[in-house]
């Protein structure tokens, strides 16, 4: 009787016990499992809501449309998909620093990333042209192909990698116009003497046929053109030509763009702010960019040609296209600059490798697909509708 009376009175405080010390070693295993410390229960509690504020500067007017929008874009679907935990502030070029600093401000940390093209910093990374446009090179819808399953995105990593800086694709605006221009191009002659708005490794394949290649950011090009201060220019295409009112200043609009088949765009983020996010905002980051990469492809396919035709029937802009001898040429041209930028820059010569053989073996495929296709439908409608 004895012994059961006391096992009744400290039978509950057993279990008590019992249950503490089962909590206690649960609450254990998963601090340890989180990563914390015993008894970190303020870290236990903010896990996963610590906010993240960064600046994106662009080498672009602010809302611009079209290049513009991509960092717009990007900011919001990054703001929605983290439910707030990490916002991006965007600032227009010239609102923190000038266009043509965007890639030294995130370098250095001044801002944490940034938006822009990748061949305006040809003088600090000659390779850098390999990723927004090669002339006669790649096109929009190869060029994603090359980034993303050919090995040149961890190639535009490596060439980034000494400026402590990760790129992402940033947006396409496929095939550009050839550009801007106040006379007639008939015959490479005609080239000789221009000054002309022309970036990139186009801009030295220009520069050998005769003419001056200057770099200008894009809210400066209406002036200097219609003060004489350039010759010729090109920008991009219809869409955003229309906008920044480039028929005011100039007559003559010449396509194909040999210099731009398919321009990718950046977003440059500084590694160590890329780094001290958590996994889930890193992953976050990746995903927007490339969401946004593709909305601006599609974007552009879906406005150009209705800004062409008002260019053409509002405005009397003059379509003109290049001559063939001329395109041979500035093809001439572009293999001279080539070798010289290959045989100049390790890197370049690295990337050149690997952006030639992909380019072989699209352009293949492609012959037998995408232009088989086009040409057929060309064929059998004509000018006809569906």
């Amino acid at each position: 009787m004895g012994n059961t009376s006391l096992e009744r009175r400290y039978t509950p405080l057993i279990i008590l016990l019992l249950v503490a010390a089962l909590v206690a070693t649960i609450g254990l295993w998963a601090t340890e499992r989180a990563g914390s410390k015993p008894g970190d229960s303020q870290y236990i509690a903010a896990a996963g809501t610590e906010k993240y504020q960064w600046k994106m500067v662009t080498t672009w007017p602010k809302n611009f449309p079209g290049l513009g929008m991509a960092a717009e874009n990007f900011s919001k679907l990054v703001e929605i998909m983290s439910d707030g935990r990490l916002t991006v502030h965007v600032y227009g070029a010239g609102e923190l620093v000038p266009a043509m600093q965007v890639f030294d401000a995130v370098s250095q940390g001044v801002v944490d990333a940034g938006h822009g093209a990748a061949y305006y910093w040809k003088g600090k990374v000659p390779s850098s042209v390999f990723f927004t446009s090669i002339p006669f090179g790649l096109n929009a819808q190869e060029m994603n192909g090359w980034l993303h399953y050919g090995g040149g995105l961890e190639l535009w990593q490596e060439a980034y990698a000494p400026y402590n800086l990760v790129p992402m694709a940033g947006g396409s605006t496929g095939v550009q116009m050839a550009g801007w221009f106040n006379k007639e191009i008939n015959s490479i002659e005609d080239l000789k003497g221009l000054k002309m708005r022309i970036p990139g490794l186009a801009g030295e394949v220009f520069a050998n046929a005769g003419g001056t290649a200057v770099t200008i950011p894009g809210g400066e090009l209406y002036t200097s053109m219609q003060t004489g201060v350039i010759d010729a220019l090109e920008w991009v295409g219809p869409y955003n030509d229309l906008a920044f009112g480039f028929h005011e200043v100039a007559r003559y609009y010449y396509y194909p763009g040999w210099h731009e088949p398919g321009s990718i765009l950046e977003f440059v983020v500084n590694k160590d702010s890329l780094e001290a996010l958590p996994e889930d905002l890193r992953a976050i980051v990746v995903t927007a960019s490339r969401a946004a990469n593709q909305d601006m492809l599609d974007e552009y396919t879906a406005r150009n040609n209705a800004a062409l035709q008002s260019l053409i029937d509002e405005h009397g802009v003059q379509l003109r296209r290049l001559p063939d001898d001329v395109l041979l040429a500035l093809w001439e041209g572009t293999q001279v600059a080539m070798e010289k930028l290959v045989a100049e820059d390790p890197m370049a010569a690295k990337v050149y490798e690997s952006y030639r053989k992909f380019y072989r073996g699209v352009r293949n495929y492609h012959h037998i697909s995408e232009q088989a296709y086009i040409n057929a439908r060309d064929v059998v409608i004509g000018d006809g509708e569906l």
